[in-house]
């Protein structure tokens, strides 16, 4: 049996995936198997990728909600429940960066350096960059600074192996063309930029529509990575539904 095959089964992970879930593999086969230095299968990236996704996602979206909710408090003037409130975000705040802190260190030391495909370095820098700009987020001053600067290096060190490596219309290279362009416009409140790239993305891909198979067109899901990409271009401006959430769900 090929070294690590024997603990693959441990990657056979459910979307359903939570915290506690994500917090065993710390210490289970699936990290001894990831120490190995076996590059995983496509399958294998994807549910982890998904299991943490699903684990960040929740959080973040608390996140968002509670410090609305902090904001409107403080606009009324209501100390007590502030502190309360700010309590609970710096609880979420936490757990927010064990989670990133965790993923991230499992991309640097394990998964990036055993990737030798392109399209697997790029799926992994791209998660490398996702995370970091979790973290920039909701992190101030230095720390702030400091993930946003490592989200961009992710980011641009994707993009040039996906323009070398992968075709224009390929899910992965759509997917980090999309969040590169979040983070510009999120991170580094710069519309102009995030559009640019938006764009770029978009018309690179239209003009080799016409080079795919019939059967690329059924397994690729693209179309509505474009549709939103499209979107960005309009004045500087997200649609209101691509606010709420225009990151790409991980290609399978």
């Amino acid at each position: 049996m090929p070294r690590g095959d024997a603990n693959r089964y441990h990657l056979k992970i459910g979307p359903g995936y939570n915290l506690r879930n994500i917090l065993k593999l710390q210490n289970s086969s699936t990290t001894k198997f990831l120490k190995l230095g076996v590059e995983l299968t496509v399958e294998e990236r994807n549910l982890l990728s998904v299991a943490y996704k699903n684990v960040i996602g929740a959080r973040r979206a608390s996140w968002r909600i509670i410090s609305s909710i902090e904001q409107k408090e403080e606009n009324k003037g209501n100390e007590t429940q502030v502190q309360k409130i700010k309590a609970y975000r710096q609880k979420v705040e936490t757990e927010l960066s064990e989670v990133c802190s965790d993923i991230l260190a499992v991309l640097d030391e394990h998964l990036i350096p055993s990737a030798e495909a392109g399209e697997s370095k790029v799926f992994y820098y791209k998660m490398k960059g996702d995370y970091h700009r979790y973290l920039a987020e909701f992190a101030s001053g230095e720390r702030r600074k400091e993930a946003a600067t490592q989200a961009h290096e992710a980011y641009k060190h994707a993009t040039d192996i996906a323009q070398t490596d992968l075709a224009p219309t390929h899910p992965i290279r759509l997917g980090l063309a999309l969040n590169f362009s979040v983070f510009y416009y999120e991170i580094l409140n710069s519309p102009d930029r995030a559009c640019h790239l938006a764009k770029q993305a978009f018309d690179d891909a239209i003009a080799e529509l016409d080079t795919l198979s019939e059967e690329s067109y059924k397994d690729i899901d693209y179309f509505p990575k474009l549709t939103v990409i499209a979107s960005l271009k309009l004045e500087g401006e997200k649609p209101e539904e691509a606010k709420q959430e225009v990151e790409t769900e991980d290609p399978k």
